[in-house]
């Protein structure tokens, strides 16, 4: 994942800025100053471009591969968990509705399996907003409240190699339904990832084993999202592309319940029929890459 590009970049900047400072130190050389400086530009501008062909050509390679979809709910309390789970059976009923196979990993997790999965959905990755009457609302006040939904592709160790030496390991008994089998016997697995500090935890299956092979899957995917992030910001200055999303702060979608509306923020565009669309009926226009 390290690529040495960025290295180059962040040293090219620095040269940049070094030689910018010659300029106020010694006048007599300003014009030799500009020389250098428009020809480091020109190197960084490059650089630049090289580096956000190798993000699209990776996203592409990308687009077919099976993902890991995970809603969170965000602001707005039990009304936001509450929409988090509207969400993933929204994308549960998509998925089925264009013949993948679904499989809930954990409450909050979905595999999506299928070619072209991915390309399919990461258009969804972001803050999704949702205005409505909570049914615990007394006084008919509309509530917003938001989750975020997170899209990653299924990765091998050959795309994110981690070293087992950074691995900590631990089987728990699960607290969830399964039968006596699942709650006697220690099922659950939870890996920590040392370096980065990320913990991951699964129980969905019987065999510890199957558990901790969909640990390594979720902590591989979410690796890759922190690197894709920190290329991102590094490179901030080129177009962003969507597998490169970095900020999932803003909110993609509005779901306007009183109005019967969904709006994408991105592309100013609305539809109405929130019940088919939660229903997994998901417009498929797309921000322009």
């Amino acid at each position: 994942m390290n690529d040495y590009r960025l290295v180059q970049l962040q040293e090219l900047e620095q040269k940049i800025e070094e030689t910018k400072i010659l300029v106020d130190e010694d006048p007599s050389l300003a014009e030799l100053v500009r020389e250098e400086l428009a020809q480091l530009e020109a190197e960084k501008a490059s650089l630049e471009e090289g580096i956000a062909a190798s993000s699209e050509k990776q996203e592409e390679s990308f687009d077919n591969r099976n993902i890991l979809l995970e809603v969170s709910g965000a602001a707005g309390g039990d009304e936001a968990k509450l929409w988090a789970e509207e969400l993933i059976r929204m994308y549960t009923r998509a998925g089925q509705r264009k013949n993948f196979q679904v499989e809930q990993l954990e409450p909050s997790v979905l595999k999506i399996s299928g070619y072209g999965a991915f390309g399919v959905f990461k258009y969804e990755a972001g803050v999704h907003r949702v205005q409505r009457i909570p049914a615990t609302e007394k006084k008919g006040r509309v509530h917003t409240s938001t989750a975020t939904v997170s899209i990653l592709p299924e990765l091998e160790d050959v795309d994110v190699h981690i070293n087992p030496e950074d691995i900590e390991f631990e089987a728990f008994r699960s607290g969830g339904h399964g039968g006596q089998n699942v709650n006697k016997v220690s099922t659950a697995v939870r890996l920590k990832h040392v370096p980065s500090g990320l913990v991951v935890t699964t129980s969905v299956e019987r065999s510890q084993n199957q558990n901790r092979e969909i640990a390594m899957q979720l902590l591989r995917a979410k690796l890759w999202e922190i690197e894709i992030a920190k290329r991102q910001e590094q490179i901030s200055s080129l177009r962003s592309t969507q597998v490169g999303r970095g900020d999932r702060s803003e909110k993609i979608k509005t779901y306007n319940f009183p109005q019967d509306r969904l709006t994408d923020h991105r592309i100013n565009k609305s539809w109405k029929n929130l019940p088919g669309i939660l229903d997994g009926d998901i417009p498929e226009e797309r921000p322009e890459e």
